[in-house]
């Protein structure tokens, strides 16, 4: 005859282990010790001792604004896209830092200020199809064979200098109709 063990369907209680009560007690003790020694770090030593002395206000002075036309270097109508690089840089970093908020028509009008053919422009879209604000938008002009580029958003500009398109534009996908 085989007889079966029938298994209880209580469950086990779980019986501690030494190390284990061990380490929540420690933890326990040290835990708080810690977080005390640490936010004793955030308290300064000692309260600065009151000053005697009264000083006046500073006189407040006036910050010239940089204004878009305030390159470095010249325009080179003789030179290269490559040799251009540096002054259409200049020119877009000074509108950068003149108005963080610029846009294509803002771009391509400095451009033309300082001397760069508004003919030669391509700009994309400020506005996206959906009517939001584009995250970026490219600007280019064609020089020769080849076209400056430049990118700026989220705060940040890069440029390069490009080979034409087989097409003789600069940039790929919709641009805009420079009517300014």
């Amino acid at each position: 005859m085989h007889t079966t063990r029938r298994r209880s369907t209580t469950t086990p209680s779980r019986r501690a282990l030494p190390g284990r009560s061990i380490a929540r007690g420690l933890a326990v003790l040290v835990v708080p010790a810690a977080l005390a020694l640490g936010l004793a770090a955030c308290v300064p030593d000692s309260a600065p001792a009151p000053s005697a002395t009264v000083s006046e206000a500073p006189t407040p002075t006036e910050t010239p604004t940089p204004t878009p036309t305030a390159v470095a270097g010249a325009l080179n109508p003789e030179g290269t896209a490559a040799d251009n690089k540096a002054f259409f840089d200049s020119t877009n970093q000074a509108l950068i830092a003149a108005n963080p908020a610029a846009g294509g028509v803002d771009f391509t009008s400095n451009l033309r200020t300082n001397g760069f053919d508004i003919a030669a422009m391509q700009v994309t879209p400020d506005i996206t199809t959906v009517g939001v604000a584009a995250d970026s938008i490219q600007f280019s002009v064609r020089w020769g064979a080849d076209c400056l580029i430049g990118q700026y958003g989220h705060g940040v500009y890069t440029s390069s200098v490009m080979p034409a398109l087989g097409t003789g534009s600069c940039l790929v996908g919709q641009t805009r109709a420079i009517d300014w």
